[in-house]
């Protein structure tokens, strides 16, 4: 796997979330504050749905918000880890069908958030070129640099799923 800016190479963002399409947003744990230091995000009642890729304690979102949790890596993943993947893009496309406000969220809200809106946005009709480019104009360049996930959008996550199965 090879990713762009590995680790500490990695710029935090400067918003600690940002509107991909209307309803749907992504974010991370924290960003690059106005003064120049990182900050911690924490998700209040913002949004009606918040699904997390990475848990942090005391990151929230408040009691009374539907939360999903399913942490996975920022590497190489399992079948069951790509078909959670796949249910939570499936969530996510349902809430936005309800009109709903959803956060996905991971770390810097970059990859692992990148990869749950890239195929949200691509069972609505779009490509993976498209949704990754529409990702990285609205979120930051740096979103979707681990290039083993664009490859798993190109392939299509459902095959994906199929081949890290027939691998197992």
């Amino acid at each position: 796997m090879r990713t762009r800016g590995k680790g500490s190479d990695v710029p935090a963002p400067g918003r600690p979330w940002d509107e991909i399409v209307p309803g749907l947003w992504m974010g991370g744990h924290e960003f690059q504050g106005p003064v120049g230091r990182r900050e911690s995000v924490v998700v209040r009642d913002e949004f009606d749905l918040v699904q997390t890729l990475l848990r942090l304690p005391g990151h929230g979102p408040d009691e009374g918000v539907e939360h999903h949790v399913w942490p996975i890596p920022d590497g190489p993943l399992d079948g069951t880890q790509l078909a959670g993947v796949i249910r939570l893009a499936e969530a996510a496309g349902e809430a936005l069908d309800e009109g709903r406000k959803i956060l996905v969220r991971c770390y810097h809200g970059y990859n692992r958030s990148g990869l749950v809106v890239a195929h949200t946005l691509m069972r609505r009709g779009g490509t993976a070129e498209e949704a990754v480019r529409l990702i990285r104009s609205r979120r930051s360049p740096w979103a979707l640099h681990n290039d083993l996930f664009v490859e798993y959008l190109r392939a299509g996550l459902v095959t994906a799923r199929l081949l890290e199965e027939l691998a197992e």
